[in-house]
């Protein structure tokens, strides 16, 4: 029994390292990150919808449902399903967009061939360094709905 109470705390402990890896970034230096998603996405009070959407408040938002942009069809379903944007899924995603989609949409059930080999229509390749990934989710995490600094 001790054992087991040993095992589940240690899983316990170790997922809240991972949950909380993407949020220890640097919002400043993921500023400058963010520059080489600018050329699609917008942030801040001024963001409008480019090639991708506007990137304010997005996590608590479910997947898909910017209502000023049209998704690829797997992050529609994705949403559909239930994913709402988090640390750790945006941190997957922007990592390897395209195989985040792939395993993300099985994880959730969903069946790739029916959604266009879960491809969307963002040709970014993904941020390569983790401390990147981190920087960037610690930047948007800085933005309200309206693209202002949260308080």
């Amino acid at each position: 029994m001790k054992l087991l109470k040993r095992m589940v705390l240690a899983m316990v402990g170790s997922s809240l390292l991972v949950g909380t890896a993407a949020a220890e970034g640097d919002p400043v230096a993921g500023e400058k990150v963010f520059k080489r998603c600018a050329t699609c996405h917008m942030v801040g009070p001024n963001a409008k919808k480019r090639i991708g959407p506007v990137l304010n408040d997005l996590f608590g938002r479910k997947a898909g449902t910017n209502e000023d942009f049209k998704y690829s069809p797997v992050m529609t379903a994705l949403g559909e399903a239930g994913l709402v944007w988090n640390p750790e899924d945006f941190a997957g995603y922007v990592g390897d967009p395209r195989d985040w989609l792939t395993k993300k949409a099985k994880e959730m059930g969903l069946d790739c061939s029916k959604l266009r080999n879960c491809r969307n229509t963002m040709a970014f390749a993904g941020l390569k360094k983790q401390e990147d990934i981190d920087d960037v989710v610690a930047f948007l995490l800085t933005h309200d709905k309206d693209g202002l600094a949260k308080q």
